[in-house]
C-alpha cells in the first residue's frame, strides 16, 4: 500500500478511532463525536447528498474519494462506503495527508 492516507487510515482503525458504516457514522455525526467523514466515490447519489448535508450541518470535514473496495480492504472488509473518524488529532493528520497527496497529484 503506497498511499500514505490509506496507511494512516489503517493505523486509525488499529487505534480504535474509526466508526464504520452508514448507520453508525450517521449516529456518531449527530452526536457530535465525528471530526472527519470519508465516503467512497461509489456511494449512491442519495447517500452522498445525505452525508454532504449531515457533515455541513454538524461542521464535519468530508472527504469523498476512493472506491468502496479500497476503503474496505483497509478495514479487512470486502467493501465499505462510509467511515468516520472519532479522534480530532487523527482527523487533523488525515486531512493534512489527504490535502498534501492532492497537491502532489497535480
Amino acid at each position: 500500500m503506497k498511499d500514505s492516507f490509506l496507511q494512516f487510515l489503517a493505523l486509525t482503525k488499529r487505534a480504535g478511532k474509526l466508526v464504520e458504516g452508514y448507520n453508525k457514522s450517521e449516529e456518531y455525526i449527530k452526536l457530535g463525536k465525528v471530526s472527519l467523514c470519508i465516503i467512497s466515490k461509489s456511494i449512491s447519489k442519495n447517500s452522498r447528498e445525505k452525508f454532504e448535508r449531515l457533515c455541513e450541518n454538524h461542521k464535519v470535514k468530508l472527504i469523498i474519494d476512493y472506491e468502496k473496495e479500497v476503503l474496505g480492504s483497509i478495514l479487512g472488509r470486502e467493501e465499505i462506503n462510509v467511515i468516520s473518524v472519532i479522534d480530532a488529532d487523527m482527523s487533523k493528520r488525515l486531512i493534512e495527508i489527504y490535502d498534501n497527496n492532492q497537491n502532489n497529484r497535480g
